[in-house]
C-alpha cells in the first residue's frame, strides 16, 4: 500500500511538471491525439490553469529539459537516453537534452561518513590516513572524495546517495507505466519498442545503482586489454568495494579538454584521436563489451601516451551477430558498397524480407556520399543520425535497443575526435582497423567457421 502511494504521488508530481512546462498543450511539433491534447488540458486546469492563457516563453526542447531537472535523478539519466532518440523525440530535441546536466549539489559530508561507518564497520578516521570533504563530484546518482590509505596510496571513492535505489525503483514502475499507456494509447510508438527502450534503460542503471557491478565491468574490460599499452583501467580496491561504496585508484592525467596539457606531454591530439578510436573499436566490435559512457570527463590522457578510462557504471554488449552485422555495415559504407549494407540490414532482420534492397541500398547512398572523406567539423552527426531514422521509418525497420548505447557512445567517440582535432575524420582514422577486422570476421573461412561452430553447438543440444 505504501509503495502504491509512492507511485500516486510520483505521478502527480511528474502531471504537475508537465502542466508547469506546458509540454502537452504547447508540444512543439508533435502531433498529438485529440484524446492527449484534451487530457493534457484536463491536467492544466488543475495543476497550472494559467499556463491555458499565458503560452510558454522558451522552446519545447528547453521546457523538457528544464522539467527532466525538476523531476530529478532518474529522469535525468532517462532523458540522456532519450537524447540518442531522435526519432522518438525529434533532432532538436535529442540535441537538447545532449545538454542535461548530470550534476546536483553534495549531499552532506556527515552522510557520506555515515556510508564508510556503515558499509565497513569503520569509520574514515580509521580507515583514511586523509579524507578530503570535498567532493570532486557530485553527480545525480553518487558523488565522489578523494582519500588517502595510510600506506600513502591515493584513491577515489564513489559513493551512492542515500536511499536513491529506493527512488529508482519507484521511479522505475511509473517509467514502465508510461511506457505500456504511450504503446496502448500512441499505436504508431509500438515500432519504437517504448517497453523495450526502458527494459535498456533499466539494465543500464543497474551497474550504476551496484557499484560491485561497476568494479566488475572496469575489471572485465582491464582482462579484455591485457598487454595493451594504449590504454589504462584503474585498480579497484575490492576490500574497500561495496554495493554501496566503489574504491579505485587516483589516477593523474590530462583532460582532452586541455590540449597544451597534451602537447607538453610531448604526444599530438591526432594520434591520441586515433588512439580512442581504436580503443572503442575494440571494445564494441572485436569484445563486444565497451564502455559507453565516454563523454570528455571520464577521459585523461596520462603523460606516456595511455589513455585512462574511469566511471564504469554505464556500458554496453553486444552479441556477435550485432558486431558482424554492423562492422559489415560500417565495411560497407567505407567501401561505398552499399548493396552490402542493405544486404547485411537483411541478414540481421533489421528491416523485413519484402524490403527492396536495391532502393534501400540507393537511400543510403544518398546519406553517405555527401559526408565521406569529410573532416568531422563539417558533417552534422545529429543530421546524418536523423536521415538514417527516416530511413528506418520509410522502410519499417523496427528499432533494435541493444544498439541504443552503441549509437549514442559512436557519437561521443566522435565528438572527442573533434575536441582533440577539428580537422579529424574518424572513418577514415577507422578504416584500417575495420579492414583488419573484416579480413578475420567477414572472410568466407570466417564464415565457415562460425557455421560450423552454430552446427556443433546444435548437435550439443540435441545430445
Amino acid at each position: 500500500m505504501k509503495e502504491t502511494f509512492a507511485i500516486i504521488f510520483n505521478l502527480l508530481h511528474l502531471l504537475s511538471v508537465i502542466s508547469k512546462q506546458q509540454l502537452l498543450t504547447h508540444p512543439y511539433k508533435f502531433k498529438l491525439p485529440p484524446y492527449v491534447k484534451l487530457l493534457g488540458t484536463i491536467v492544466m486546469i488543475i495543476f497550472n490553469p494559467r499556463g491555458l492563457i499565458i503560452k510558454p516563453q522558451n522552446s519545447f526542447s528547453e521546457r523538457l529539459v528544464n522539467g527532466l531537472e525538476t523531476l530529478g535523478p532518474i529522469y535525468i539519466k532517462f532523458g540522456q537516453a532519450l537524447s540518442t532518440r531522435p526519432d522518438l523525440v525529434g533532432y532538436e530535441t535529442a540535441t537538447q537534452l545532449k545538454f542535461l546536466q548530470d550534476k546536483l549539489p553534495p549531499f552532506p559530508i556527515s552522510l557520506a561518513q555515515q556510508a564508510i561507518q556503515q558499509e565497513f564497520g569503520k569509520s574514515s578516521e580509521e580507515l583514511f590516513q586523509k579524507f578530503w570533504e570535498e567532493p570532486i563530484a557530485a553527480a545525480s546518482i553518487s558523488q565522489v572524495h578523494k582519500a588517502q590509505l595510510f600506506s600513502g596510496e591515493l584513491i577515489v571513492l564513489k559513493i551512492l546517495r542515500p536511499g536513491i535505489y529506493k527512488k529508482y525503483q519507484c521511479d522505475l514502475k511509473l517509467l514502465y507505466f508510461i511506457a505500456r499507456l504511450s504503446s496502448f494509447f500512441l499505436p504508431k510508438l509500438k515500432r519504437l519498442k517504448p517497453l523495450e527502450v526502458v527494459n535498456v534503460f533499466n539494465e543500464t542503471m543497474q551497474s550504476e545503482l551496484n557499484l560491485r557491478l561497476e568494479a566488475a565491468a572496469a575489471s572485465e574490460l582491464s582482462d579484455n586489454f591485457l598487454g595493451d599499452t594504449t590504454i589504462y583501467i584503474p585498480k579497484i580496491y575490492w576490500a574497500l568495494t561495496t554495493e554501496n561504496i566503489l574504491t579505485t585508484e587516483w589516477v593523474e592525467g590530462a583532460s582532452i579538454y586541455n590540449t597544451n596539457d597534451i602537447v607538453n606531454y610531448g604526444l599530438e591530439p591526432k594520434q591520441i584521436a586515433a588512439k580512442i578510436a581504436i580503443i572503442f573499436f575494440n571494445q564494441a566490435y572485436r569484445d563486444g563489451f565497451f564502455h559507453a559512457d565516454l563523454h570528455p570527463g571520464n577521459i585523461l590522457i596520462k603523460p606516456d601516451g595511455r589513455i585512462a578510462l574511469l566511471d564504469f557504471g554505464i556500458t554496453g554488449r553486444l552479441a556477435e551477430s550485432d558486431r558482424i552485422s554492423i562492422g559489415e555495415s560500417l565495411l560497407g559504407f567505407l567501401k561505398r558498397d552499399y548493396k552490402l549494407v542493405a544486404s547485411s540490414h537483411l541478414k540481421a532482420g533489421y528491416i523485413p524480407p519484402s524490403t527492396n534492397l536495391n532502393l534501400f541500398a540507393q537511400y543510403c547512398r544518398t546519406i553517405c556520399e555527401p559526408i565521406i572523406g569529410l573532416p568531422i567539423k563539417q558533417i552534422s552527426i545529429g543530421k546524418l543520425l536523423g536521415e538514417l531514422f527516416q530511413i528506418t521509418q520509410k522502410f519499417g525497420m523496427e528499432t533494435q535497443p541493444q544498439l541504443l548505447l552503441l549509437q549514442k557512445t559512436m557519437v561521443m567517440v566522435e565528438g572527442i575526435g573533434q575536441t582533440l582535432d577539428p580537422e579529424i575524420n574518424m572513418w577514415e582514422l577507422a578504416t584500417p582497423w575495420i579492414k583488419k577486422w573484416a579480413v578475420k570476421n567477414l572472410s568466407f573461412e570466417a564464415k565457415l567457421l562460425r557455421q560450423a561452430k552454430k552446427m556443433a553447438s546444435n548437435l550439443l543440444d540435441i545430445y
